[in-house]
């Protein structure tokens, strides 16, 4: 897809798209081009809205406050601001503020790599179940940023936006996040809803939704 109509697809200037580009939330395949696939991830997530992503900290905040945790890397004050912000959201503004958690990125790889990927990367159990979908043999998990590159390379994983392994490389503790991945289904409905499959999409922003509304409750 030329920039130039990536553009118009997301309602932004070129350069903005060049921005995105740089930041790694779309994928430039050459000069001037970039992968459709990304921007249709990108819309996904943004639903039509450009709001301004929450930090790295906060965003993983979310997630702990709504999943009962009490984000202990947060101020007293800060944590209780994300608090009362949580109670005036919903799902898809969740979805869009929180995509900054982890940087995300999809790649084909070998089907003898799968069960090794699954041995490193921390991601919520028995997904499927618990919102009620289809088991896949999909690879979704995260991992730390300063391993991301090396990851790739040992499983010798190529970078494809329609790939079946997704990599959500973060800087946060991974012992939180597992114990957040284990503690309820808020991160894996927020990693769901970022989908391009339209049942696993709902299924993520359903339970978001509910999650809000026992938060608010």
């Amino acid at each position: 897809m030329a920039v130039s109509e990536a553009a118009e697809r997301l309602g932004v200037s070129t350069r903005q798209v060049q921005y995105l580009v740089a930041r790694g939330e779309v994928r430039q395949l050459a000069r001037g081009i970039v992968d459709e696939s990304s921007i249709e991830r990108l819309l996904a997530v943004r639903q039509g809205s450009h709001r301004r992503a929450w930090s790295e900290a906060t965003a993983w905040g979310a997630v702990s406050l709504l999943s009962g945790g009490d984000a202990e890397w947060m101020e007293r004050t800060q944590r209780s601001r994300l608090g009362a912000r949580l109670r005036t959201l919903g799902a898809a503004d969740l979805v869009e503020r929180a995509r900054n958690r982890a940087v995300v990125t999809h790649y084909r790889a070998h089907s003898s790599a799968g069960q090794r990927l699954r041995g490193i990367l921390v991601y919520p159990t028995d997904v499927a179940g618990r919102l009620g979908l289809v088991e896949t043999n999909d690879i979704d998990g995260y991992l730390a940023t300063s391993d991301l590159d090396g990851v790739v390379r040992h499983h010798g994983l190529i970078r494809d936006d329609e790939g079946r392994v997704t990599l959500r490389a973060t800087t946060m503790d991974l012992a939180v996040v597992r114990e957040l991945a284990d503690r309820s289904v808020a991160l894996a409905a927020l990693d769901l809803a970022e989908s391009l499959d339209v049942r696993e999409r709902r299924a993520g922003m359903d339970d978001l939704g509910r999650a809000l509304k026992d938060f608010r409750d």
